[in-house]
């Protein structure tokens, strides 16, 4: 019998067990905080921005593997990008065009 873990796919690991965007960001321009309720699962972003660009972003989560991977995804996919273009970043573009998560039962 597989253990979870053995379920996720390289990539999920890699963002889950050696996150390149996890932490706080002192003094940050804005933070925000999100719960899953169905499982429990808390994500907080801060951010630096300059220009209307997001100049840093940081994340710490409580959560499963899958979490954690795809609250690094997002900060990488934000990174750089100007607040518009942030907040299109959907679930969709980090599931399947960056980590290929699959749901795990």
């Amino acid at each position: 019998m597989k253990n979870k873990f053995q379920e996720y796919n390289k990539e999920v690991m890699e963002h889950f067990l050696k996150p390149k965007n996890s932490g706080r960001i002192e003094n940050p321009d804005v933070v925000g905080r999100i719960n899953n309720d169905m499982c429990g699962d808390v994500m907080e972003i801060s951010l630096k921005i300059k220009d209307n660009k997001i100049k840093d972003i940081k994340f710490q989560t409580m959560g499963c593997a899958a979490a954690i991977a795809s609250s690094d995804v997002l900060c990488e996919l934000a990174k750089g990008k100007t607040l518009d273009e942030a907040k299109k970043i959907d679930r969709e573009m980090i599931i399947k065009n960056n980590i290929k998560l699959k749901l795990i039962t």
